[in-house]
Order: C-alpha cells, then structure tokens, then sequence
C-alpha cells in the first residue's frame, strides 16, 4: 500500500505576491542571505550578459563585420549589466529586510 503523503492533495504553488520568488521564500531572508543573494545576481547577470555579448561579437565578426574586440563583451556589456542588475537585487532585497525590522518593533 502507498505511503499516504503520496495520495495528498497537489499544493499550490508560491507566488511572488506572497513573499516567494520561484518557491525561494525571499520575505523571510536575514541580511547575509540578502546580500549573498544580492551579489549572486549580480554575478550570475555579469555572467548571462558577457556569453551573450560574446557570441553576439562571434556572429559579426564572422559574418565579415569590422572587427570587434572581444574585451567589449566585458568592459561595456557584462560590467554594467552586471552592477545594474547587483544594485537592483541589493536594493530590492535590502528594502525587504529593512520593512521587515521596521515592523517587528
């Protein structure tokens, strides 16, 4: 016979509106969590844009474009996504654990 919690009744899922992020619970996070969370988004949008800018610089230079330097995928692509979207994470998280400490007084 079936474990029991196997025939439970499906869940709902998480919402952003209730203080989850992808089933992350983003309301409930101390300050490290927060800001390692904060810089981890920051490094993981560094990372997403400098691939996308460098297979976007592969394509034109290989299709006879003038010849673009790949540093560019770093220094005017993947840094400033990268800090942009950092700031955001810290900023959005920090308010979040600041309403938090405001209201538990």
């Amino acid at each position: 016979m079936a474990h029991p919690t196997y025939n439970a009744p499906p869940s709902t899922p998480r919402t952003f509106g209730a203080g989850y992020l992808f089933g992350v619970p983003v309301k409930d996070m101390g300050w490290f969590a927060s800001l390692l969370m904060g810089f981890a988004t920051g490094f993981l949008a560094f990372f997403a844009a400098t691939f996308v800018a460098i297979i976007t610089i592969l394509t034109l230079n290989s299709t006879g474009h003038r010849q673009i330097d790949y540093a560019y995928s770093y220094s005017r692509v993947g840094l400033p996504v990268g800090v942009l979207a950092g700031i955001l994470a810290l900023s959005y998280l920090g308010m979040l654990w600041i309403r938090r400490q405001t209201r538990r007084t």
